[in-house]
């Protein structure tokens, strides 16, 4: 009997055959769970949290019930993406800290946008819609299909 989360990964390559697809999916992918966390990076904080903001905000929050959501699937896959996790948090602080929350929000919606713009494209190509259109879940599972590759290539 298959996991859950290769029930899940199945799922999701089925509509990820074509090379140029998964290409362009290896650019994007990970181009827009960043930018998500930058756009969430980008909500102020209430008042009464401002002296733990700059560590504790919500895409901490929301990184954290991803990794939830991952561990709940596979702990080595909760496992596998502590780091990528880490690049995450480190990576939107840095650039909120660089760039300010408006120069952070206009690059993470250009970014998003142009990701999703490639995303759509290599879907185009492919012939078959996006998962997430059939289950939300498939935006987190994702990135879990690109490490799943790397697994492969580990082993």
């Amino acid at each position: 009997m298959k996991t859950k989360l290769a029930l899940l990964l199945n799922e999701y390559g089925e509509s990820h055959q074509n090379p140029t697809n998964k290409l362009l999916h290896w650019m994007c992918v990970p181009l827009i769970f960043f930018t998500i966390f930058g756009l969430l990076r980008c909500i102020p904080m209430p008042d009464s949290m401002i002296a733990i903001s700059q560590y504790v905000n919500i895409s901490f929050l929301a990184i954290l019930l991803t990794m939830l959501y991952y561990l709940s699937l596979s702990w080595k896959l909760f496992l596998a993406f502590i780091p990528w996790a880490l690049v995450v948090v480190v990576g939107k602080d840095y650039l909120f800290q660089k760039l300010g929350p408006s120069n952070l929000l206009i690059a993470s919606i250009s970014t998003f946008a142009l990701a999703w713009v490639g995303q759509f494209i290599g879907h185009g190509i492919e012939g078959k819609k996006p998962s997430f259109l059939k289950d939300l879940q498939f935006l987190l599972i994702g990135p879990a299909w690109l490490l799943n590759f790397i697994f492969k290539i580990v082993k």
